[in-house]
């Protein structure tokens, strides 16, 4: 199937489908005029791909993580392969001080806001 039908069956962008295949996430078949030919295999990976990507995970640890999803009636979910709690905890410590640091500079412009008036 062409990117056009693929972007239809996974709700996925064309531009988006090809920023996976940039990082690394897809690799289609290229016709011998250029354009990309997926396969029935890449629409369950393309939901794996945007359920990780949207726990926000960065493409690099989807990348290492997708040969541990698998399609459950619920949507993709991971296998315990080693290395995906690691790789999980870490990312979730990342975002929690974020978060943390978002928080503090939420108060303190909510201070300066409340010096204004």
């Amino acid at each position: 199937m062409l990117i056009g039908e693929l972007a239809v069956r996974t709700a996925t962008s064309p531009r988006l489908l090809r920023h996976y295949e940039a990082a690394g996430l897809l690799t289609p078949h290229r016709r011998a005029n250029g354009y990309r030919e997926y396969t029935e295999a890449d629409v369950p990976r393309v939901r794996r791909i945007r359920t990780l990507l949207t726990a926000g995970l960065p493409a690099r640890v989807v990348a290492s993580l997708l040969p541990c999803t698998t399609d459950t009636e619920t949507g993709p979910a991971l296998a315990a392969c080693p290395g995906v709690p690691e790789a999980l905890r870490r990312r979730l410590t990342e975002l929690d001080e974020r978060a943390e640091r978002l928080e503090t500079e939420r108060t303190e412009l909510r201070r300066l806001l409340a010096e204004l008036t």
